[in-house]
């Protein structure tokens, strides 16, 4: 039988199986997030968009737009009081964060005592970066990596000894450093607009629909398909069987007897490896 057919053959049989992709529609395992994603009847304020499929409670989606939130206990006005145009982007930020389903390509596995998982490298939509640096660039903090290294001698986050409130415009001097390094990478600084299809937007109109599904499909099938380093090369026909969706790798066994060289010809980042 030759490759062509048989993959046909496959693609066919897959059809009746479930096909859940382990990077698409999943929550981390963190805090607040629930197991699994789902609709719920009321999120607050910034955080509505993602009320028809959410990582996150209503109960979260309150506490998000709080001052001193209970889910953290981060306090945004460690520096004095941050104006509400900078603000937003923090609160959209935790919305995307403890709401969005979509961030499963970057999710990293982590040793923390409040979280086993973390996003890294999400590639943030060059407008949403630009606004936030913008709008936040007058305000003042002292540190350049939120994530770590604060004074939690009162229970709540405060400014390092020694260290010193300056403008987020010396802190961070682009809106790059902003993204990059105030969550240790979580985000990534892209040339990508909104509506491109290739990066994660903090804020859209659910009137039209979520655009980080379609991101979070494309960069999944990045994932999977290519090789660390090679995420930008196309793969060449003989090593298709290797980029085929888990659904037919799991009936792929019931031909390796009659093509055993499908099996070989996907070397290490494919059937070999499993």
């Amino acid at each position: 039988m030759a490759v062509g057919p048989l993959l046909l053959v496959l693609v066919a049989a897959s059809a009746a199986l479930p096909a859940r992709d382990p990077l698409l529609n999943v929550c981390m395992d963190a805090k607040h997030h629930k197991t699994q994603p789902g609709p719920e009847g009321r999120l607050h304020d910034q955080c509505s968009p993602w009320k028809d499929n959410a990582c996150c409670t209503a109960n979260t989606s309150s506490e998000a737009h709080k001052d001193q939130s209970n889910l953290y206990k981060f306090n945004w006005n460690h520096c004095g009081v941050m104006p509400p145009k900078c603000k937003r982007h923090f609160i959209q930020d935790t919305c995307l964060y403890e709401c969005s389903p979509n961030l499963g390509p970057w999710i990293d596995q982590v040793d923390s005592s409040w979280r086993r998982e973390r996003i890294l490298h999400v590639p943030l939509c060059k407008e949403d970066c630009e606004e936030w640096w913008e709008d936040c660039k007058d305000f003042v903090t002292c540190k350049e990596d939120w994530h770590k290294g604060w004074n939690w001698a009162t229970g709540t986050n405060r400014c390092p000894w020694g260290s010193i409130c300056r403008p987020f415009s010396q802190v961070f001097p682009q809106p790059k450093d902003l993204c990059e390094k105030i969550w240790s990478s979580s985000y990534r600084y892209t040339s990508e607009r909104r509506g491109s299809g290739r990066c994660i937007q903090m804020w859209f109109d659910p009137a039209k629909g979520n655009p980080n599904v379609a991101v979070a499909k494309y960069y999944a099938w990045k994932k999977r398909s290519s090789p660390p380093g090679m995420e930008g090369v196309v793969p060449e026909s003989d090593q298709a069987v290797c980029a085929l969706p888990w659904s037919v790798l799991v009936l792929l066994p019931l031909a390796i007897g009659l093509l055993p060289g499908v099996a070989r010809g996907c070397g290490s980042h494919g059937w070999g490896a499993l």
